[in-house]
């Protein structure tokens, strides 16, 4: 494709697979046992699940494929446990959160180096978001356990919030135990028992999770775990009659499935679903901080984050300088093998997530998108992996698919504004509303602009993410909270009890 401006710097450096590492590639690992009831135990069949590397398209780990059998049997034993655990004060299991995010702290290096091999994350951001998160949001919760209270006088009324009960936590391969535990965490705090379905794709580190809880002193079926496809596996927990609640991470067509197995049976649900955040940029902002936070905000994980802002809209009369600078920031990514210090990009999770982004930039490109930077061919230097080039559009049309679909990879479409008023029409232009982002050189305006974005969370001249503000969407984005005591309070059920008044004793 020929350039549009001479300016731009070179297409992005790409390392070979194999490179030295900062961390020692994790050994083979077999699971052949669930963890039901506090017990490793063995499935009720014998097929396993291959776990992929994708920068070398080989496996590297199996883990059991659980059956509908298998299912039942784990949300029995959390039935079982839910009695006794519901009953311990909550500065109780905050002690048991202690343990376990002590216990995962002690692994941090271990974890990043299994989740770069199993979903591609870059070993520093694996570190930091794959690893430490996790156990962040674990202490968190035990802070939150032992000042949260229950009870609270309402008139003549004493208002309780009590576990909802058996919960089922199905979720996904992108940030795998920052998502567990955003479930499990919460959960468990508010006194329900779990059983956890992770991803296929991703499995390994919830196997981690149930040895750390294993050796943290958890009552028995308080914690099951039960990997296996979501088609059985997880449709076998949403309609089971020992489960009450399901939290589910994913798609949004995989969040409208289970929604409806939940509905038919008036199962509570939360769910986490879809994105296609919008950075609004006013002409007044700072455009070089602007326009590279945005950039490096949608291709976060390769771009397979819910909560990416994948649509960047802009003013008209600043498009040419924007797209210079989204350019030279998506060029300065390396892509490798993630456990190479050096590497900023690593593959995507798989071949179908892989294609599945291919095809979306060939739409673009279908579509009149320009494209700025890119494109469908793979990167010439590695000959291995799932790899994707960082894609810039520019000049996307609201109608377009790359504009109205998460695609999940890194792939960024610049929509260009005349008028503020159309550029806040053009975010809320979606069927999701999960994240944003607004920048103006006026704090005060901002804010203004960010009250009218229809989206559960956005982000002003770069905001630092809150663990205690809650997180989750608008429209098909989801329903409920998590983070904090949001997050806790998504795993209460309310009740009403109603006292005498000294009148009624009159």
């Amino acid at each position: 494709m020929e350039r549009k401006y001479a300016s731009w710097p070179s297409k992005p450096v790409f390392r070979d697979p194999g490179v030295s590492s900062p961390l020692v590639a994790t050994k083979q690992r077999r699971y052949d046992r669930l963890f039901v009831g506090g017990e490793w135990v063995k499935p009720s069949g014998s097929e396993m699940i291959a776990v992929v590397n994708p920068t070398s398209e080989e496996p590297f780990a199996w883990v059991p494929s659980a059956s509908v059998e298998d299912a039942e049997r784990a949300t029995r034993a959390a039935a079982s446990a839910l009695p006794a655990w519901s009953a311990t004060p909550m500065r109780e299991r905050a002690d048991v959160f202690d343990r376990i995010a002590n216990n995962m702290d002690a692994r941090v290096d271990e974890i990043a180096s299994i989740v770069s091999q199993e979903v591609g994350t870059p070993i520093q951001r694996s570190l930091e978001w794959q690893a430490r998160q996790p156990v962040t949001v674990t202490r968190l919760y035990a802070q939150l356990a032992r000042r949260y209270r229950t009870d609270r006088a309402l008139d003549n009324s004493l208002i309780i919030r009590e576990p909802v009960g058996v919960v089922a936590c199905i979720t996904p391969w992108n940030f795998p135990l920052h998502q567990i535990m955003l479930k499990v965490a919460p959960a468990l705090a508010a006194g329900c028992t779990v059983v956890l379905k992770p991803s296929s794709l991703a499995p390994l580190t919830a196997f981690v999770l149930a040895e750390l809880i294993e050796r943290s002193g958890l009552p028995p079926g308080v914690f099951n775990l039960v990997s296996g496809p979501g088609e059985s596996v997880g449709e076998a927990l949403a309609t089971s009659p020992h489960v009450h609640m399901v939290s589910f991470t994913g798609s949004t067509s995989a969040g409208t499935s289970i929604g409806a197995l939940a509905a038919e049976r008036m199962k509570r649900v939360l769910l986490e679903l879809g994105g296609k955040s919008a950075s609004l940029v006013l002409e007044d902002a700072d455009l070089e901080q602007a326009v590279s936070n945005s950039v490096d905000n949608c291709y976060a994980n390769a771009g397979q984050t819910c909560a990416a802002w994948t649509r960047l809209i802009v003013p008209r009369g600043l498009l040419r300088r924007v797209e210079e600078v989204a350019v030279a920031t998506a060029e300065r990514y390396i892509l490798g093998d993630p456990l190479d210090a050096a590497t900023t990009m690593g593959p995507l999770v798989s071949a179908n997530q892989r294609d599945s982004v291919v095809g979306y930039i060939g739409i673009g490109i279908q579509e009149g998108a320009n494209l700025l930077t890119g494109g469908i061919e793979p990167p010439s230097k590695l000959e291995r992996g799932y790899f994707v080039q960082p894609t810039v559009f520019s000049n996307v049309g609201p109608d377009f698919v790359i504009a109205r679909s998460e695609i999940f990879g890194p792939v960024l479409a610049i929509q260009p504004y005349d008028t503020v008023d159309e550029g806040v029409r053009l975010a809320n232009d979606s069927l999701y509303g999960l994240s944003g982002a607004v920048w103006s050189a006026d704090t005060k305006r901002a804010l203004s602009i960010a009250r009218q974005l229809q989206t559960g969370q956005v982000f002003v001249n770069g905001g630092a993410f809150n663990y205690n503000a809650p997180f989750g969407g608008h429209k098909q984005s989801g329903i409920g909270r998590e983070f904090g005591e949001y997050g806790l309070e998504e795993y209460l059920e309310l009740k009403a009890i109603q006292l005498p008044t000294a009148a009624d004793a009159d």
